[in-house]
């Protein structure tokens, strides 16, 4: 049975803009996220969903089942904003130092609009769906702790695959989705050489942890290129350098962060490895201590062959080939949807949404503080969402 949720969807256009604003108007950060989560409640009701709420963050899980047999599906959107003071000129602007600049209120609002399209459907429904409202996506991470508590099991049956669609600036309503590495890891690189303090002109009398930090420094970037392979890149930004204060006295210890994008689990291994084997022999070269530390923030993202082939395929014939893309390359952010998908095969997939004023060439990126997104796409992407899912079940009913 075909649906058209595009159709149905267009009908339920007003009320999502109208949510996507309050939520727009009113972003809350991290994991706690109390107003956000009463107005998704406010949303949902009515619906004939199973409504779960988290123990430790503000997460709402609600659970959809399909009155035919078949698979349990996933759709994820993320519900918090980001500490930017927001200088779009929106009427409808948010005014309390934070910012939905990365599109959060209308992952937020399209995934209600697929509950209510699927909702609408749930006699011909085949299986289950599982709709994940995540706080913390921008930090401290929303998803594990929803693993934790439970999120792949709380329908009594095994989700088989998961989605989520994310917004981004560029030429309006085109979808895009990449098989493989669909955006990259995002690593913490903390280091401090150790040494001992002394008077400037002296340094013979002292152990300077300036100069074998200045050299770690300066060969990263050559362990880079000669240890990791060219088509599997990293990308290293040292961000903070820290030594001491007077510019007379030699600091007893100096230190440097920074971030270390990676495009696969087997890089995001290696590279703490071959850094920490370096810190250690300048260290001793220098005569200093050293104190590393790597911390995994997000694992890359990757979207699994045949799960990104049922995006393609079903929003191809949904919307046409000319509103659907696939990257030649992945996007070099991070997304914590990737421990989702280190659980179970899936896509992330990603929809342009620069108003039509907007030059997509120039247009403010996401976590600018003029970024701009058109919620007339709500429609088409809670359209999209319900569209994938139903597709889902029902291969997977009819296999």
């Amino acid at each position: 049975m075909t649906i058209d949720f595009i159709a149905e969807a267009k009908e339920l256009a007003r009320d999502l803009i109208a949510l996507r604003r309050a939520l727009h108007a009113d972003p809350e950060l991290g994991n706690d996220l109390p107003r956000t989560q009463k107005r998704v409640l406010e949303a949902l009701s009515g619906l004939p969903v199973e409504i779960t709420l988290g123990k430790e963050l503000s997460s709402i899980t609600a659970v959809l089942r399909g009155d035919k047999p078949g698979p349990t599906v996933l759709l994820r959107g993320d519900m918090d904003a980001l500490p930017v003071v927001e200088e779009t000129g929106l009427p409808y602007a948010a005014t309390n130092g934070n910012m939905h600049a990365c599109g959060h209120d209308l992952h937020t609002a399209g995934l209600v609009g697929a509950a209510r399209l699927l909702s609408a459907h749930k006699d011909e429904l085949a299986g289950t769906v599982v709709f994940m409202f995540q706080p913390g996506e921008e930090g401290p991470g929303g998803a594990k702790p929803m693993l934790d508590e439970g999120l792949l099991s709380i329908a009594g049956s095994p989700v088989d695959a998961a989605f989520a669609l994310h917004v981004l600036p560029g030429e309006q309503g085109i979808f895009e989705c990449r098989p493989g590495t669909a955006m990259a890891g995002s690593n913490y690189l903390r280091v401090t050489f150790h040494g001992e303090g002394g008077h400037g002109s002296r340094p013979d009398e002292a152990i300077d942890p300036v100069s074998p930090l200045v050299e770690f420094c300066q060969a990263l970037q050559v362990m880079i290129t000669r240890r990791f392979n060219v088509f599997d890149p990293v990308v290293l930004s040292i961000t903070t350098l820290q030594g001491g204060e007077a510019l007379n006295v030699i600091p007893p210890s100096a230190s440097m962060g920074g971030t270390v994008r990676t495009l696969s689990h087997e890089t995001t291994q290696k590279f703490p490895q071959y850094a920490k084997q370096l810190a250690d022999s300048i260290a001793q070269a220098h005569n200093c201590t050293v104190d590393f530390d790597w911390e995994q923030f997000y694992p890359v993202t990757v979207n699994t062959r045949d799960e990104a082939e049922l995006v393609n395929s079903t929003l191809t014939k949904v919307f046409g080939r000319e509103r659907f893309r696939v990257p030649d390359e992945p996007v070099m952010g991070s997304e914590d949807f990737s421990f989702v998908l280190q659980e179970v095969p899936g896509a992330y997939l990603m929809l342009q949404a620069s108003p039509p004023e907007v030059d997509p060439a120039t247009a403010a990126y996401n976590h600018s503080p003029h970024v701009l997104f058109d919620d007339s796409v709500l429609a088409d992407q809670a359209a999209a969402l319900a569209h994938i899912a139903w597709e889902h079940n029902q291969r997977g009913s009819n296999s």
